[in-house]
């Protein structure tokens, strides 16, 4: 007879996946995460060993997004699934597929296998990416919801990761339209993640607080972002997944809007001893850099927008109360400086 609750949960090294696993474990869940390469298992079990003492209820399997058949042998006994893994690259891909293949072929393959073996509910982590791009210029400073989203085909608004996983949520959705078993779905779609790292190997968006700790940004782009603590992130998934209320449902998930400025005025009130820059430089300076370094042209889109997200819907729903954006902000610099990152 089964005790607990059982749990697949995709991308289990990621910054999202290994709070996430602590969030399940401590809630009494039998979970099974998965990553490209069993070599990271001992490495990331002794990581979140750190934060819960339940890891005899933590197993690991080796999966390729790719590979259908690898999710059909997983899937047998499972009562839900975080699916959170997608490629999050450094850089972005010259050719489009490179993110949204296994993207998009990865959650089908995920919801195919679900499917077939009776699981009860699949909790799909998207991206409010999935909602505010694809605007013209005259369109980015607004407030978005659930009910938006952005439109891929716009190249100019929308870069390869952002198209990426706005197909991958529509091919979840389109699926779900069609399954005729009583599985659900519900996405969860996070702003910028921040929050405490819980170890060296750090998530892509935890670099602004990098480059705003370790003097590499000398003067600051005119850029605002969502951002939420990723624990949050990891209680609304677990919020998801329980509810009944949240069944074929969408989710935002944000603790508010929160400028470069505003997180260099943050880090520079509990951090006086650092160099953080403050100063904003002007638009167009910005533009002319980005000819020479090309990791700025992925940001060009946002110079100057404000891109703001209600989440009103979870808060109301889910009874969802993220953490303040300025305790993302200071716990993600503290566990940089404590890990030695910084």
């Amino acid at each position: 007879m089964k005790m607990n609750k059982t749990v697949l949960l995709t991308g289990i090294t990621g910054f999202l996946g290994s709070h996430t696993a602590i969030h399940l474990l401590e809630q009494g869940y039998e979970v099974t995460g998965t990553m490209r390469n069993l070599k990271k298992a001992d490495h990331i079990k002794n990581v979140i060993s750190k934060h819960t003492s339940h890891t005899d209820h933590l197993h690991f399997a080796e999966a390729d997004l790719m590979d259908e058949d690898v999710w059909r042998t997983l899937m047998p006994g499972m009562d839900f699934v975080q699916h959170i893994a997608s490629p999050f690259p450094q850089v972005m891909p010259v050719d489009d597929d490179e993110l949204i293949k296994p993207a998009k072929i990865g959650t089908l393959n995920v919801l195919r296998a679900a499917s077939a073996h009776g699981v009860q509910r699949v909790v799909l982590t998207s991206s409010i990416g999935a909602i505010i791009y694809g605007r013209k210029t005259n369109q980015k400073n607004n407030t978005y919801d659930e009910s938006n989203w952005t439109n891929h085909q716009n190249k100019e608004d929308t870069n390869p990761y952002i198209r990426s996983k706005t197909i991958a949520e529509k091919a979840a959705w389109n699926y779900i339209a069609q399954d005729d078993s009583a599985m659900e779905l519900v996405a969860v779609c996070p702003g910028t993640l921040l929050g405490p790292v819980l170890e060296k190997d750090i998530g892509t968006s935890v670099n602004i607080v990098v480059k705003l700790l370790d003097g590499s940004m000398p003067a600051l782009p005119k850029l605002g972002f969502e951002v939420v603590d990723v624990r949050s992130v990891a209680n609304l998934l677990l919020r998801a997944m329980k509810r009944p209320e949240a069944a074929n449902e969408r989710f935002t998930g944000t603790a508010g809007f929160c400028t470069l400025h505003d997180m260099a005025k943050i880090l520079q009130n509990k951090f006086a001893d650092r160099k953080i820059p403050t100063r904003v430089l002007p638009n167009f300076i910005v533009r002319l850099f980005s000819y020479f370094d090309s990791s700025l042209k992925p940001v060009l889109m946002d110079l100057g927008a404000e891109r703001k997200v209600d989440y009103t819907k979870a808060r109301q729903q889910l009874d969802w109360k993220p953490r303040s954006k300025e305790e993302a902000v200071l716990t993600c610099a503290k566990s940089l400086i404590k890990l030695e990152l910084v």
